[in-house]
């Protein structure tokens, strides 16, 4: 591995300056405080920022965000911006999970009216939506139907009865982004996917029916009908077996034409290719389906949210006010128009486990909250906490347009599992007041909270540097792990 050293440039901001005898072409830089800083000097993070940094087209920086760890060629909470026509696109640098992504429900009812019937509530959430390791979803789809899906997004699900337009104006690119093209997604991808349409899936993918436990901008919170005490629902999940199998199609095509493209790279894990090229536009056209499958995919599950909540409280999901707050993606590459060296450029912005956060008055924020900014959600470990931010000027200038995408794993699935029993992690969670149901007891053990960063350190960095700054901050009562 490469050595290096990171310099502290001020609070909460480290540099590795550029090395040509690395093939460097640009800085890394990294947001973090010193416990975090020293929890990604123990893998591989800061090693795959470095060789991020040796790509062709890169500009300015790499930027390393709090909840970084390492990931699959590119580091997971890390951000990297190509030049749109000179530079190159890189599957490994959006990731596996295309648009896993997190949205907000918000109700009218508080704790006290949810604590008594919270276990029946969990319950019905879990019969009601399909979770874990290529679990089905509940509507089942023809390839024709899939190809809708792949091309209308959030809109898809809404046209079928799963939803309002109200659901649409708030998420990021509405639901739907252009110029999605299933004829460039394998027949593999639509096998895998076709039956997972509204399915949680496993992993880090949650349900968690959670307090507002503080407000930190009143304004803000208002703005998005946020009030402490009350109960709200987050969801965290992405495009399934669709998504992944669409990166590792890429990944192998990439891969295929780095000869072709003269590209040498430090680890084979960053195949890539010019983002202009006949693979470049290939690639993202299919990454444009699976974003639009994963929007559709957590639309459905809102639906059979709703109406779980309706069935247990027996009120009309008009009367509980169960409207959606914000949905981000994360694991997303886009053309954005970002300052290079003073100059306003066109730039293809891979986010790896990274959030747009954008500042008040950008078109790309639903009019809703343009004039606020962009809401930004993080969700922490099941037994922690998640956050509601607001996008700042100052992420423009520091992490183009991005922050953290939640709390970043410390420790890997297999020494959780080691380490750690169900019944602990569900005694633990219970003395909290905190009921699980999961699929597995590997779905408890692996996302203990003690394998996670805490959120809190993670969200304090973005608050103090002014990328996104705090709303409210999300206690779990209930949680659904695949």
């Amino acid at each position: 591995m490469l050595s290096f050293s990171a310099k502290k440039i001020e609070d909460m901001k480290y540099q590795i300056l550029a090395d040509p005898g690395k093939n460097m072409r640009v800085p890394v830089t990294i947001y973090a405080d010193e416990n975090l800083l020293s929890k990604m000097m123990t893998d591989r993070t800061i090693w795959q920022a470095t060789n991020v940094s040796t790509l062709p087209g890169i500009q300015d920086h790499v930027v390393v965000l709090p909840d970084g760890h390492e990931g699959y060629g590119f580091p997971v909470g890390g951000v990297a911006a190509m030049d749109a026509q000179e530079g190159v696109i890189s599957p490994g640098g959006v990731g596996y999970d295309i648009n896993c992504g997190v949205r907000l429900l918000r109700t009218n009812l508080s704790e006290k009216d949810v604590r008594p019937k919270l276990k029946e509530l969990v319950t019905d959430l879990f019969n009601s939506i399909p979770s874990g390791v290529g679990s089905k979803g509940a509507v089942k789809l023809n390839y024709s139907q899939l190809d809708e899906v792949l091309v209308k997004g959030v809109n898809w699900a809404i046209d079928h009865g799963y939803g309002t337009m109200d659901d649409s104006d708030v998420c990021e690119e509405n639901g739907q982004i252009k110029n999605a093209d299933p004829n460039k997604v394998s027949n593999t991808a639509r096998k895998r996917g076709a039956p997972q349409l509204g399915s949680l899936g496993s992993g880090n993918h949650f349900l968690e029916v959670q307090r507002i436990d503080k407000v930190y901008d009143e304004i803000a919170a208002k703005r998005m009908g946020i009030e402490e005490g009350n109960v709200t629902v987050l969801i965290h999940c992405g495009s399934r077996g669709f998504g992944h199998q669409v990166c590792s199609d890429y990944l192998r095509v990439s891969e295929q034409a780095l000869k072709k493209y003269d590209i040498h790279l430090p680890d084979r894990e960053l195949a890539c290719v010019p983002n202009t090229s006949e693979e470049g536009e290939s690639y993202r056209k299919a990454m444009f389906a699976a974003l639009n499958f994963a929007w559709s995919n957590r639309q459905m599950i809102t639906h059979w949210t709703r109406k779980s909540f309706e069935r247990v409280f027996k009120k009309t999901e008009a009367d509980l006010d169960m409207k959606l707050v914000y949905d981000v993606a994360h694991n997303i590459a886009k053309v954005e128009k970002h300052k290079i060296d003073g100059k306003e450029k066109a730039v293809v912005v891979h986010r790896k486990g990274a959030t747009r956060a954008f500042p008040a008055n950008r078109d790309e924020i639903p009019k809703k909250y343009r004039d606020l900014g962009q809401p930004v959600l993080i969700p922490g470990s099941m037994g922690t906490g998640s956050w509601i931010l607001l996008g700042k000027p100052n992420s423009m200038n520091l992490s183009f347009g991005s922050t953290a995408h939640g709390a970043g794993r410390t420790m890997s699935r297999s020494r959780a599992r080691r380490e750690y029993t169900e019944e602990q992690v569900k005694r633990k969670l219970g003395d909290k007041g905190i009921f699980i149901k999961s699929l597995t007891k590997d779905g408890v053990v692996e996302e203990t909270p003690e394998a996670y960063k805490d959120v809190d350190a993670v969200v304090n960095v973005s608050h103090e540097l002014g990328i996104a700054t705090k709303v409210a901050k999300l206690v779990p009562i209930g949680v659904i792990k695949g």
